[in-house]
């Protein structure tokens, strides 16, 4: 058997440039941190010839090519190690969230294809199989900010090159600020939940058709990862919290589906009870907020109040990985 864990993710910073449709014409820059929140793969070898498959669904078949979920069916068609295989999934926070479920499952997946084949893997590699499966493949309309830190961990810049080279440089944090952040960012969910392709897909078609407004957005938006980079580098998390409201305001004049009023209502709570500054994390349109505090307990308080359950994190440093391999 073989089980994997792989960290599910929280954008800091400079989320969207990561998308082909901007990063090939202007290069993008993200900085992102795997959490300890994880999507589990166990694979295992059976006495049946056939591919028994688990995740929200269950499957059994003859052929990979019969697979009705996409990402599984690619990566098994790609690596067959079959049949008389059981393929399980589980993870800590449900799928359609903003923390980059899909591209953590499917990093995970080819991380234990290829430890059940003992065939060695780069987290580079990795990640690039995985960004072909998603959005090459299966025409996703995401971008590689997921794949990457879901190989990688830490708390992580990400720059795109307009070839789709992707640099990878983990941020050199002093050890107080780590700890600074581990304990006054703050993570709550707003009990929607979405799917990113509805919102990705308005972006990918205004970025296409060249459109000012948007191009615009996201050059702002990849100023400020740049300043979050350099604010956390030199030590000052209070600067990191007030980007963050900056970040947010100018990711919610991207498009309508960014937020709700509830969501603005939660939003304005927070900042009113001591929040220094917040997003919603992931695509827009629901998931998770993130506010970094100064007094962490008053805006728990505050959203407690308001009927959200806080998801206590730190972060991963080690990115996908076998757990199990027996």
């Amino acid at each position: 058997m073989i089980i994997t864990q792989t960290p599910l993710r929280v954008s800091i910073g400079g989320g969207g440039t990561d998308l082909p449709w901007y990063y090939e014409r202007h290069g993008g820059l993200v900085i992102s941190a795997a959490i300890d929140r994880y999507v589990y793969i166990a694979l295992n070898r059976t006495f049946r010839p056939d591919y028994f498959v688990k995740y929200s669904d269950m499957e059994r078949v003859e052929r990979p090519d019969q697979i009705r979920h996409p990402i599984i069916r690619e990566a098994l068609t790609r690596h067959d190690i079959g049949p008389a295989i059981e393929l399980v999934s589980m993870a800590d926070i449900p799928a359609g969230t903003g923390l980059g479920s899909s591209g953590t499952f499917t990093v995970g997946l080819l991380r234990a294809l290829y430890a059940f084949k003992r065939a060695p893997v780069t987290p580079h590699a990795l990640a690039e199989e995985a960004c072909e499966i998603e959005i090459d493949r299966l025409g996703g309309s995401g971008g590689k900010q997921d794949q990457y830190i879901a190989a990688f961990g830490g708390i992580t810049c990400l720059d795109f090159a307009a070839d789709g080279h992707v640099h990878v440089s983990p941020l050199a944090l002093p050890l107080a600020t780590l700890h600074d952040l581990e304990s006054r960012l703050l993570l709550f969910f707003t009990g929607y939940s979405r799917s990113a392709d509805d919102v990705l897909k308005e972006h990918r078609a205004r970025l296409e058709a060249d459109d000012p407004a948007m191009v615009d957005n996201l050059h702002a938006i990849k100023d400020l990862g740049g300043r979050i980079r350099f604010a956390l580098e030199a030590g000052d998390a209070p600067a990191f919290g007030r980007i963050m409201d900056e970040h947010w305001r100018i990711k919610q004049a991207r498009s309508g589906g960014m937020s709700n009023p509830r969501i603005d209502a939660l939003y304005a709570i927070a900042r009113n009870h001591g929040a220094i500054g917040g997003k919603l994390v992931g695509a827009g349109g629901g998931g998770f907020l993130m506010f970094y505090a100064d007094d962490p307990d008053r805006v728990r308080r505050a959203m407690t109040a308001e009927g959200l359950s806080e998801v206590r994190f730190a972060f991963d440093f080690d990115g996908a990985r076998v757990v199990i391999r027996d």
